[in-house]
């Protein structure tokens, strides 16, 4: 009996030990990333919460609200999955107005209802592609018995309000894939490529082509052949209701790719100039050009109104949604999910709406809202606020859902550990979990705002913090 009581003794104290030698080990390498000299103006803070009971093992600054980058993914994710449930789907509506003639002629419109899909037209799904939406949208105006129209396609991306861009996004971003507005009806996630025509260092790149077409877009390039080694530094700046889009910026030497990918400035109209030019190409005449609810605002001309059902499609469940948002961190899944919160809740659908909700939920499970200052769901906003203590706290809280494997297993692996990155303007973050050699399961949240000097420098810094989680 002694003999037991002796090893486990000996167990306890190993464990506290460990415990101990684990939290020394942390402040020593966090002492030295606080004392490098990318950190001399930087604020840096780091939680380490341990993954089953919440216990804090570990942490400095955790009350500082920092700039989160894409790590606010996770909590946008989280979230989602709470209030929305993992088999969430959306839905996308295709109807038409009018009357239906003998002779097959639909005097009315064709109307695109959209409900926030992110994925609508997405190369990311089989059943989501391009041509899989179109070919079911063909085969339902078909079978209507529907030959010609003596109306218009219309894209109707009004569920999401007019709003696209979230306040504090700033101007350089908007006109990227990355910062592709929301939308009540997305198509082929709101971006297409322009393919460069490049030459002498010094001149300026041309536009040799856009996949897909874009034959209502004019293009201006500002954009210069630079130096190889520089990288791709080009920006595409939207149209604000015009037809011109302008690329500024350099596009290095030795970029094999030769392209850049950018945001459409309406995707609901785009959804409905390629259905309509669709059906052309299949004899299906549509005697008016393709609108978006957008465009038709715009105009002052008349919106549809009501509508019989053609049919419906319903999106990939949540789960799958949220698994490709953080491994690409797809900055509009985010944004389209934080809309998606508000319209669950029956609120009027805005960004701010959605970071109400998101506070509200997490007030009730006891985090102050002013320790998640948010703008926006992706963290694409230098102006959002995060303190690592909630984002770590918001992380294991998902431990023991049902839904916790889908969101593990959409956490990206760096380090060889599980966890989302985020990188903005001269901050860098991450979160996430990680199994010591204990076999303690713990989750985290490291951020750096503010540091100088090269981007994989800090990285590899942060790492050796993170290494004496292993």
């Amino acid at each position: 009996m002694m003999k037991k009581l002796l090893t486990l003794s000996l167990f306890l104290v190993s464990g506290f030990g460990y415990a101990q030698g684990l939290q020394q080990r942390l402040q020593l390498a966090f002492n030295r990333l606080q004392q490098d000299s990318q950190s001399r103006y930087a604020s840096i803070s780091l939680t380490v919460l341990d993954a089953k009971t919440g216990e804090q093992v570990f942490a400095v600054n955790p009350n500082m609200g920092l700039a989160t980058a894409s790590t606010l993914k996770t909590i946008t994710s989280i979230t989602a999955f709470n209030i929305l449930g993992k088999d969430y789907q959306y839905t996308t509506s295709l109807l038409y107005n009018g009357n239906i003639d003998a002779d097959g002629t639909l005097t009315g419109d064709i109307v695109i209802r959209g409900s926030g899909d992110p994925t609508l037209g997405s190369w990311r799904y089989p059943t989501a592609t391009v041509s899989s939406v179109l070919n079911l949208w063909v085969d339902a105006i078909r079978k209507a018995g529907i030959k010609r129209i003596k109306g218009r396609i219309v894209g109707d991306d009004s569920a999401f309000g007019t709003q696209t861009i979230p306040e504090g996004w700033i101007w350089q971003d908007i006109g990227n894939y990355y910062g592709a507005g929301t939308s009540g009806l997305c198509w082929r996630e709101n971006q297409f490529d322009i393919k460069l025509r490049t030459g002498r260092l010094g001149t300026p790149i041309g536009v040799a082509a856009t996949v897909p077409t874009v034959p209502y877009l004019y293009f201006k390039s500002e954009l210069l052949n630079a130096e190889a080694g520089t990288g791709d530094k080009s920006y595409a700046y939207l149209p604000i209701q015009g037809s011109v889009m302008y690329l500024r910026g350099t596009y290095a030497a030795d970029q094999t790719k030769k392209s850049i990918a950018v945001a459409l400035p309406d995707p609901a109209f785009d959804a409905a100039f390629r259905l309509a030019d669709t059906l052309k190409a299949l004899g299906i005449d549509v005697s008016q050009s393709a609108s978006s609810i957008k465009t038709i605002t715009e105009k002052n001309q008349t919106l549809p109104v009501g509508g019989t059902l053609l049919v419906d499609y319903h999106s990939p469940k949540l789960s799958q949604i949220i698994y490709w948002l953080n491994q690409k961190s797809i900055n509009l899944y985010a944004e389209q999910l934080l809309k998606t919160l508000a319209l669950a809740s029956g609120k009027k659908v805005s960004t701010d709406a959605g970071v109400q909700v998101e506070q509200a939920f997490w007030k009730a499970r006891g985090i102050d809202p002013r320790s998640l200052n948010i703008v926006d769901g992706s963290g694409l906003s230098p102006g959002d606020r995060v303190t690592t203590l909630t984002l770590a706290t918001i992380l294991q809280s998902a431990k023991g859902h049902d839904w916790f494997p889908d969101f593990y297993n959409s956490l990206p692996v760096y380090n060889d550990m599980k966890m989302k990155s985020g990188s903005i303007n001269n901050v860098l973050t991450y979160a996430g979990y990680q199994t010591t050699k204990t076999g303690r399961e713990v989750c985290f949240s490291i951020m750096v705002n503010n540091f100088s000097g090269s981007t994989s420098g800090i990285k590899q810094k942060m790492f050796e913090v993170l290494n004496e989680l292993k």
